[in-house]
């Protein structure tokens, strides 16, 4: 199972790219309202999740979280207490984590980053404490994937799918959304 998590002011692209992906190769997504259970995009999207952060177990099921950036979105997921849960369950158990656009930040602001290659948002590189600043739009070091922006939500999810299902299963999605 995988949690997205989406607080008012998200990405749309940045969730819902990777929702898609990830449902398409089989895999069982969640998504996680904070706040509430229907979560208004920075662009005016609604979206009603599946559940709610409070109600949101954090148990061996749990393979990944994914975080899409967005303002106020972003800021609004790292005040949460259940992401921030979350995302140290996810650490001490060795799942995924991927976050992008200004979502890497939340992961800087806790160190950890420290000593890998990550990529957000142009601007917010300072906020990736201690991190090897990559140069391509998604990248992966361990169990964290992070990503650019927007413009990168289909990579970033076929990396998610890539990490999570296999590389052949990536490369059929690739194929079959005509992704060059």
């Amino acid at each position: 199972m995988i949690y997205v998590f989406l607080a008012n002011g998200f990405e749309e692209t940045e969730a819902v790219a990777p929702i898609d992906l990830l449902r398409r190769s089989g895999k069982k997504v969640v998504t996680v309202g904070v706040g509430d259970n229907v979560i208004v995009g920075s662009h005016g999207l609604p979206i009603v999740a599946d559940t709610i952060a409070q109600e949101a177990q954090l148990t061996d099921e749990l393979e990944a979280i994914v975080l899409p950036g967005g303002m106020p979105g972003t800021l609004n997921l790292e005040k949460s207490q259940y992401v921030q849960e979350a995302i140290d369950f996810c650490v001490r158990n060795g799942k995924v984590i991927g976050a992008i656009c200004a979502a890497p930040s939340i992961l800087g602001h806790k160190g950890l980053l420290k000593g890998r290659t990550a990529v957000c948002y142009s601007g917010f590189e300072t906020q990736l404490e201690g991190a090897n600043i990559g140069d391509t739009p998604v990248a992966e070091d361990g169990s964290f994937i992070t990503a650019r922006g927007a413009g990168a939500a289909v990579d970033f999810g076929l990396k998610l799918v890539e990490k999570l299902v296999s590389k052949a299963e990536s490369a059929k999605q690739r194929a079959a959304i005509l992704c060059d």
